[in-house]
């Protein structure tokens, strides 16, 4: 885990390193990792937002001969495919993954009835919010899949989302990620980047619970 957190933190490094040792393949192991935190419903910590801005950032550094077209393409895929299956594995296997005792020492039963909270809440749009909420991004297709939602209204709202959190995500990072004070302060920004993106998330919680009481 501390490796994983070292890697997230200090991603700009990780992806140097990355890109010198595997040149083009660069492209499908990026691909991979948001196909795997998007499609696998158990891995909801590896890096997204943070990855995007710093591979887009990246590509806009002439020496590193990347291109930002190529990136915002496999994103964009690798977002809607990966979404698509976690869908289909909520809705075919759903119930019986929560049971076991492996998902459950993975994903916490809290995790779920925030992701179904937040679907009570905002309905079919949350699919589109849900994109930009680290955790809940990777568990709302599955909740959404093992509830017997229609997979056409899914794949609309997911449609929009994967758009969007591409273009913006993507966007920063190519246009102000090789500003000089944000190399500098390159994992703070990344912090920054998870904080916000979890701000709804600690919201909805906290209203959550003063609803309760």
């Amino acid at each position: 885990m501390s490796q994983l957190i070292d890697f997230i933190l200090h991603i700009d490094v990780h992806l140097v390193t990355i890109v010198n040792l595997f040149g083009d393949w660069t492209y499908l192991i990026l691909f991979s990792i948001i196909f795997i935190e998007t499609g696998a419903v158990i891995m909801p910590f590896l890096p997204g937002d943070s990855l995007l801005f710093a591979a887009s950032a990246m590509s806009a550094n002439p020496k590193y001969s990347l291109d930002i077209w190529i990136f915002v393409a496999l994103f964009w895929f690798a977002a809607v495919l990966g979404d698509s299956l976690n869908f289909f594995i909520g809705h075919y296997l759903g119930k019986k993954l929560t049971k076991t005792k492996f998902f459950s020492r993975i994903i916490k039963e809290s995790d779920l009835k925030r992701t179904e909270e937040f679907f009570d809440k905002h309905g079919g749009v949350a699919i589109s919010l849900a994109r930009f909420m680290p955790i809940i991004r990777t568990l709302a297709p599955f909740v959404y899949g093992g509830s017997g939602g229609n997979f056409k209204t899914f794949i609309r709202y997911c449609l929009i989302g994967a758009t969007a959190w591409v273009t913006i995500c993507c966007g920063a990072g190519y246009f102000f990620g090789n500003f000089p004070i944000v190399k500098e302060h390159f994992s703070l920004i990344i912090i920054g980047i998870i904080a916000v993106s979890l701000i709804p998330a600690i919201i909805g919680a906290i209203k959550s619970k003063t609803s309760k009481k």
